[in-house]
């Protein structure tokens, strides 16, 4: 099994989840959240970090790392903060969401540059993409959307971040950067899982579950 093709598993088992389940407002979901957010910034720190420190400077290694949470700002300037579950689409409009769907693309694009043969970084985008393509296929299911324009979102969401993972392979202009690349993406990652995981619980109570969830993520990560 091709393991570049896991984050395109992610987003159907994602859509399955939205078919069959509720994960709008589903606890289980909110914790998958959790564990998803903590294994995909513990994944960076024990894996992708030091390979990037290991091939560029120091600080420049930093300013790109820094790029990216800030690209990462601009995008959820127009996402509203889907990457991270937090999704906002007016039901009643028949516009189709095209902020919404170019910034999820760009994010989706640059994830996939990371995930190598090598290294374990396609698990943490896998565990990342399922609730979020769960929450993100049911608001479009509310919505007055065509089947047609929501089976377009969904299919080229899905093929993002392969498409990025396949270029940055193959792509002799991608070697090149490769390491650039990665410390944005690398920012990216820190912005998306620090949101998940240090957002303030309903009614700012501590959470057990989550911190649970949290704890199992980063013990995963660490094993694998």
């Amino acid at each position: 099994m091709n393991k570049y093709l896991f984050p395109l598993y992610a987003v159907v088992i994602g859509i399955l989840i939205a078919v069959f389940t509720s994960p709008k407002s589903s606890i289980k979901t909110k914790l998958l959240l959790s564990f998803s957010g903590a294994f995909l910034l513990a994944l960076t720190l024990f894996d992708l970090l030091p390979e990037v420190y290991e091939h560029l400077e120091a600080k420049r290694t930093g300013l790109f790392i820094m790029c990216g949470i800030l690209l990462q700002v601009i995008l959820e300037f127009f996402s509203k903060g889907a990457e991270h579950g937090h999704v906002h689409i007016h039901q009643n409009s028949k516009v189709f969401p095209w902020l919404l769907f170019i910034s999820l693309c760009i994010h989706s694009f640059l994830e996939g540059f990371p995930i190598h043969q090598h290294n374990d970084m396609v698990y943490g985008v896998l565990v990342h993409k399922i609730p979020i393509a769960a929450l993100i296929t049911t608001f479009l299911l509310q919505s007055n959307y065509s089947k047609i324009e929501i089976a377009f979102f969904l299919i080229v969401f899905a093929s993002m971040t392969p498409l990025g993972t396949i270029i940055s392979n193959n792509s002799t202009l991608a070697l090149d950067y490769i390491f650039v690349i990665n410390a944005i993406a690398i920012g990216i990652f820190f912005h998306i899982s620090t949101t998940i995981l240090f957002e303030s619980s309903e009614g700012h109570k501590f959470n057990l579950s989550k911190l649970g969830a949290i704890i199992f993520g980063v013990g995963i990560a660490y094993l694998i």
